[in-house]
C-alpha cells in the first residue's frame, strides 16, 4: 500500500500542477463517454432463465384436429432430437379445444391450434433461450406449414408484460374485423422481416370453415320453438348440455359431486346431412322437427376468437424480440406503424411492457434528478456553501461513465435494476469524494496552503476510500456473475455499481482535488 501511496502522490501531484487540463480531460472523457449510450441494450426488467418454454403452434386454418396432432408429433420429436436427453424432463402438448368451461384455460381457438409445454430438469445445462433459437430453426426448417410463437410461460414475464404473451401487442382496432385482420396480416409480415424480430404471430383467424343456422322464424314459431330452445337442442347433440344445463348428481354415500351431461354419440352427427336430421322439439311440446325444417344451414368462414379490448374487437399482433434489448425493435416497429395506410375507422395501438419500460425510464431520469438535487442540498446544509458541494458531486459523472462502459462490456441492458444500480451508485461514489472535501477544509483551517491541503487530504483519505469502495466491489461479485438460479435479475444491478464505482474511485481522487485547487486558489486562499 505504501508503494501505490507513493506512485499516487506522484501522479495528483502532476494533476494538480495543471488543474484546468485535468478537469477538462476527465470531464471530456465523461462526455466521450455518453457518445457511447446510443449502443446500450434497453429492457424493462432483465431476461431470466425459467426452465421451461412454450410453443404456440398453428397450422393452416381448417385443419383438422387428427392432422394437427400429427404435426404436434412432429413438433414433439424435434424437440426430443434438439434438447439434450439429459436436460429435457417432460413435454406437455394441448390440442384443438374442448367445449366446455376447460376453453377458458387454453390459448388455443380451434382444431388448428395447439401449444407445447416443455420443461426442462434443474440443473440444465444449456439455458431456455438457447433451446427455443435451436428449437425454433429446427421446426422452421422441417415444419414450414406451421407458425409458431416461443414464450417462456414464466410468471414473471406474464406479470412484466401486463399479462400479455409478448413484451411488445400491437393491436388493431376497427369495427370492420375483417380489414383489421388485413390491415394486421400485411403490418406482421413488414415486422417479420425487420432485423431483430424472432417471432410475429397473430393468434385471431377470420378464414375458419364454419356453418350458419339461419333460423326460419315463422316455421319455428308454427312448431312452438324459441331460437333459444333451436340453438339450446343443436348445443346438447353436438357438445353436450353442460354449458346450458348443468345438472350435478350428488353420491349420498361420499357426497361427491358428480356433472351430468347429455350428447350424441359422436359418430351419430358426422356428415352435414346427419346435422341437418337433428330432431327439435319444444320443451312443452312432444312432436318433434327436424332441423332443416326450421333453419337453413350454409357454410361461412368465420373468426375462431374475437378479442376485446375496452369493449372494442382488436386483432393482435404479438412482437418477440431475438433478446431482451427492447430498444433495437422499438423505433423501427413505430417507424413501420406510421408509415402503414389505415383505412378510415381503423387506428393501431402498441401495448406491453414496452411502454411500461419507457414509463419506468421517464420516472428514474427524474428520481435520478431529485437524488442528485437532495444530495446537493444536504451538502449545502452541512457545509455551509453552495460551491463545495459542486466539487464533491464532481465524483457522479466519473461514475456514470462506469455504468455505460460496464453495461457495454457485459452486454448487459439498462433496465430497471440497472437504474436502482445507478442511484445507488450515486451515494456511494459521492461518499468518497465528501471524505478528501471535508479533511481538506480541516486541513486549511490549521493554516495549510490549498495545494498542500488537498495533496494531503489525497493522502490521508486514500486508505478509507479505498476500504469502503473495495468492500463494495469483492461483495457484490458473486451477485454480478449471476451464479444462482434467478440471480440474472439482480446481476445487472451489481455490475452497475461495480463499474460506476470502480471508475469513479480511479477518477474522482484526481478529479475532486483539482476541482477544490482551481476554486479555493482563485477565492485567494492559497
Amino acid at each position: 500500500f505504501e508503494g501505490m501511496l507513493s506512485v499516487y502522490d506522484r501522479w495528483v501531484t502532476r494533476a494538480m500542477r495543471r488543474p484546468w487540463i485535468t478537469l477538462a480531460v476527465l470531464l471530456g472523457a465523461f462526455g466521450a463517454t455518453l457518445a457511447l449510450t446510443p449502443w446500450l441494450g434497453t429492457a424493462y426488467f432483465p431476461r431470466t432463465d425459467p426452465g421451461q418454454f412454450m410453443i404456440n403452434v398453428k397450422a393452416p386454418t381448417g385443419t383438422r384436429i387428427e392432422i394437427t396432432g400429427q404435426k404436434i408429433q412432429k413438433v414433439e420429436d424435434i424437440i426430443r432430437h434438439t434438447v439434450n436427453k439429459d436436460d429435457l424432463d417432460v413435454i406437455v402438448s394441448n390440442i384443438g379445444v374442448t367445449p366446455g368451461f376447460s376453453s377458458i384455460y387454453t390459448t388455443n381457438s380451434g382444431s388448428h391450434t395447439a401449444f407445447v409445454l416443455v420443461n426442462l430438469k434443474e440443473g440444465h445445462k444449456i439455458g431456455s433461450y438457447e433451446y427455443m433459437d435451436r428449437v425454433r430453426a429446427a421446426i422452421h426448417r422441417e415444419l414450414p406449414e406451421l407458425t409458431t410463437y416461443f414464450q417462456t410461460g414464466g410468471l414473471v414475464d406474464s406479470v412484466l408484460n401486463m399479462g400479455l404473451p409478448a413484451p411488445i401487442d400491437i393491436q388493431v382496432t376497427g369495427s370492420d374485423l375483417e380489414e383489421s385482420y388485413r390491415t394486421a396480416t400485411d403490418l406482421a409480415g413488414k415486422i417479420a422481416a425487420l432485423p431483430g424480430v424472432n417471432d410475429v404471430f397473430i393468434p385471431q383467424d377470420v378464414d375458419a370453415p364454419s356453418l350458419q343456422v339461419d333460423v326460419k322464424r315463422r316455421q319455428a314459431v308454427i312448431r312452438g320453438l324459441s331460437q333459444k330452445e333451436i340453438v339450446s337442442n343443436v348445443i346438447a347433440a353436438l357438445t353436450s348440455n353442460m354449458m346450458i344445463a348443468p345438472s350435478y348428481w350428488v353420491d349420498p354415500k361420499s357426497g361427491n359431486d358428480y356433472m351430468l351431461t347429455v350428447q350424441y354419440p359422436e359418430q351419430a352427427v358426422g356428415t352435414l346431412d346427419d346435422l341437418k336430421a337433428i330432431p327439435v322439439r319444444a320443451a312443452r311440446e312432444k312432436q318433434t322437427s327436424r332441423l332443416d325444417t326450421i333453419a337453413d344451414i350454409r357454410p361461412m368462414m368465420a373468426s375462431t376468437v374475437v378479442n376485446h379490448y375496452q369493449l372494442q374487437r382488436v386483432v393482435d399482433i404479438y412482437v418477440a424480440p431475438t433478446g431482451e434489448n427492447l430498444r433495437l425493435i422499438g423505433p423501427t416497429i413505430q417507424k413501420v406503424i406510421d408509415h402503414t395506410h389505415l383505412p378510415e375507422n381503423l387506428r393501431i395501438v402498441v401495448r406491453g411492457s414496452i411502454n411500461a419500460m419507457h414509463a419506468s425510464f421517464d420516472s428514474f431520469g427524474l428520481g435520478l434528478l431529485l437524488a442528485v438535487l437532495l444530495v446537493y442540498l444536504v451538502l449545502v446544509a452541512q457545509f455551509k456553501s453552495f460551491i463545495d458541494p459542486f466539487i464533491i458531486l464532481l465524483a457522479v459523472p466519473p461514475g456514470i461513465a462506469g455504468t455505460i462502459l460496464v453495461l457495454l462490456a457485459t452486454g448487459t441492458t439498462l433496465n430497471i435494476m440497472s437504474l436502482m444500480g445507478t442511484v445507488m451508485m450515486v451515494g456511494i461514489v459521492v461518499s468518497n469524494s465528501i471524505l478528501i472535501v471535508e479533511f481538506a477544509h480541516h486541513l486549511l483551517k490549521e493554516g495549510m496552503d490549498v495545494k498542500q491541503a488537498v495533496a494531503t487530504s489525497c493522502r490521508i483519505r486514500l486508505r478509507p476510500v479505498l476500504m469502503t469502495s473495495l468492500a463494495t466491489i469483492i461483495g457484490l461479485i458473486p451477485m454480478a456473475l449471476a451464479l444462482g438460479a434467478g440471480s440474472e435479475a439482480y446481476a445487472s444491478l451489481a455490475r452497475v455499481i461495480i463499474g460506476g464505482l470502480t471508475v469513479s474511485v480511479l477518477l474522482t481522487i484526481f478529479l475532486v482535488p483539482a476541482a477544490f485547487l482551481i476554486v479555493y486558489r482563485r477565492h485567494g486562499r492559497d
